[in-house]
């Protein structure tokens, strides 16, 4: 695991605010050691219980499908709710695994498509943008990256609690030689411009600087096109970069997709679009395993209504 200059001693969080966190790492710890379907198990379990008490996300996720995917009769849309929260449920089965788990369990659950892409996209020594989204399995299948020889450094957001922060960043190092704060894009361009891969998401809501309004599923949302700058500045190329969980628990594939031609054009909106196509059909092939609980369609232009305004208190 790469050293961390920032790393604090776990037994820092003594305080009995964070007895319950370890209380539940402890559990998540017995789970690991588990037979993997029955953790698969437990955790589409834990995703059932968390749609019944988080209602709220529940409501913003189940708004979020009705928008994406208005050719789903209710009944269809409902059960990609019920699957979606069974997802996030196994993704806390999956940060014990991140954490736990062997390196020989890890290339057992795994397999890696396209890695010739990325010793293709290496070859001049450019730096390569890991392009990819917010799926639910992209935090754990990391672990097999750091295996295969694949150096990669990770854009990082403080979390509120001090706890979770450092479990987080622990967990992260064990996939990236590097974390990198997420709005600290001059350090992103001269880790670019070493040679270094970036793992970079640009598909959360976005109204800062380089935010353009462009369709996503067909509805007008405000999107992050920064990556066409980053790109540039940085001479890195774009590589698409996905992983999903295959079907009766099978495990994980991880998919290295050929770096895009022509790529940054110039035209941040285009390339935004570009960007945003390729999204959705990753999202298409399996839509539960999609970050849902998120506002996408917040922040945008008032002639457009906020459709979360009823959400609150849900």
């Amino acid at each position: 695991m790469t050293e961390d200059p920032n790393r604090r001693s776990l037994l820092a969080f003594w305080q009995p605010r964070f007895w319950p966190q370890w209380l539940g790492l402890g559990l998540l710890r017995l789970v690991v050691c588990l037979p993997f379907p029955l953790q698969c198990r437990i955790g589409r379990m834990l995703g059932r219980i968390a749609g019944m008490v988080l209602r709220e996300r529940r409501e913003i996720a189940r708004v979020n499908l009705a928008l994406c995917f208005p050719g789903l009769d209710e009944g269809s849309r409902a059960n990609l709710l019920d699957r979606y929260f069974e997802s996030l449920g196994l993704q806390a089965i999956e940060f014990g695994l991140g954490w736990w788990a062997s390196d020989r369990l890890i290339r057992s659950l795994m397999r890696i498509e396209g890695l010739e892409h990325y010793h293709a996209a290496r070859a001049d020594g450019r730096g390569i943008i890991f392009l990819s989204g917010h799926f639910s399995a992209i935090e754990f299948t990391g672990r097999i990256l750091r295996l295969e020889g694949v150096t990669l450094a990770g854009l990082y957001r403080p979390n509120r609690n001090p706890l979770s922060d450092e479990l987080l960043r622990r967990s992260r190092l064990r996939s990236c030689v590097d974390l990198i704060p997420k709005d600290n894009m001059r350090q992103v361009v001269r880790r670019l411009a070493q040679g270094v891969s970036i793992w970079y998401a640009p598909d959360q809501s976005y109204r800062r600087r380089y935010s353009v309004l462009i369709p996503f599923f067909g509805v007008p949302a405000m999107t992050n096109a920064a990556l066409t700058e980053i790109a540039r500045i940085g001479k890195a190329r774009v590589m698409p970069f996905s992983a999903q969980r295959l079907p009766d628990d099978a495990g994980y594939v991880v998919r290295f997709e050929p770096a895009f031609d022509d790529f940054p054009t110039g035209d941040m909106e285009a390339d935004a679009r570009r960007v945003t196509s390729w999204l959705e059909e990753r999202i298409r092939e399996a839509p539960e395993q999609y970050f849902w609980i998120h506002r996408r369609f917040k922040g945008r232009p008032p002639e457009y209504d906020d459709p979360y305004r009823d959400t609150a208190g849900a």
